[in-house]
């Protein structure tokens, strides 16, 4: 995961352009068009960071289409195990994933229990992702702990969030049966079940400052609720791709203080048959173009070439470990 600090986000509260990261279909000859090979993206919900940032990486991508043939296409998706699957069964080339969600992909656990993916390869990380717990103020949840007897929406099955959040139920010892409702509600559908009282909390990960969390502080009167505990501290001991973090206080209304949490990185994977020149070629076009892509969104502001090396729990692509290599990335 690297240093633990990096993960201590201070970025201003602002959304900013991320949404304007589209841009992916550019006009091409016929003759180009005939020899394109159309490659996806997996992304997650259109108001999260994965979409824009996906939209990025095919504009830059098609940008060199006339040259290397390839056409690339976003998909909004349930997140991370939605977008391994996909791309481990061939649906989609290439998908973002959690640090923690690849790991168990790699071993057979969580999501994954019993049904390792060998062939799943990482061809970088992008940024830093928290789990975090927003609440409404009458529903007086301070901290994780506070979520027994609540109304939770505890993630979308098939993403991230879901299998992160049952983590950190598990480690503290609350079960689904303690929960006066546990949602499944979509990344779309949190903020306004919140604002319209139909939960009391819900957990998201995602990187800082978000839209959804945006949302949902601004509708109605809700705070951001620390995460932490000996069961937290336990899983980030534990496990490699965790490190500890704070949400910045003032970031959202109704939070003026830092709340801790921790955190996994946003990372991109492939399956191994993905051909090493696509590979190459996506690696490439992104790290080629990083000054451009730092600019989309606050939270990919402060990332550097070397730190989108970090927190990969899987074999890098050979197309990735080319590029690297041919810029001195790695030996």
């Amino acid at each position: 995961m690297g240093s633990k600090s990096r993960f201590n986000i201070g970025f201003k509260a602002c959304i900013a352009a991320a949404l304007v990261a589209g841009g992916m279909a550019s006009v091409s000859t016929p003759a180009v068009a005939q020899q394109s090979k159309f490659i996806t993206v997996g992304t997650g919900g259109i108001v999260g960071v994965y979409y824009p940032l996906g939209g990025a990486i095919c504009r830059f991508v098609n940008a060199g289409r006339k040259d290397h043939g390839l056409r690339c296409t976003v998909e909004s998706t349930g997140g991370s195990v939605f977008n391994i699957n996909a791309v481990m069964s061939g649906d989609m080339d290439i998908g973002f994933a959690q640090s923690d969600t690849q790991y168990y992909a790699k071993t057979g656990a969580g999501a994954f229990k019993d049904k390792p993916q060998p062939k799943l390869r990482a061809l970088f990380s992008v940024y830093p992702e928290l789990l975090t717990l927003v609440a409404r103020q009458d529903a007086n949840i301070k901290s994780f702990a506070d979520i027994k007897g609540k109304r939770i929406n505890i993630g979308d099955p098939g993403s991230g969030t879901r299998g992160t959040t049952e983590l950190v139920m598990g480690a503290m010892g609350i079960k689904k049966e303690d929960l006066k409702f546990a949602g499944e509600l979509k990344f779309v559908e949190m903020a306004p079940a919140l604002c319209d009282n139909k939960i009391d909390a819900f957990t998201f990960v995602a990187g800082h400052p978000n839209a959804i969390f945006q949302e949902a502080t601004t509708s109605c009167a809700s705070n951001i609720a620390s995460v932490t505990g000996p069961g937290v501290d336990k899983l980030v001991k534990d496990n490699p791709f965790y490190a500890k973090a704070s949400v910045p206080g003032k970031m959202y209304k109704g939070t003026d203080t830092a709340q801790p949490t921790f955190g996994v990185l946003a990372t991109i994977v492939a399956s191994a048959d993905l051909p090493e020149q696509t590979a190459y070629i996506i690696t490439k076009a992104v790290f080629d173009n990083l000054d451009d892509f730092k600019k989309l969104h606050p939270a990919v502001a402060n990332i550097t070439k070397e730190q989108m090396l970090e927190g990969n729990t899987v074999p890098f692509h050979p197309g990735a470990m080319k590029y690297f290599k041919e810029k001195g990335l790695i030996k």
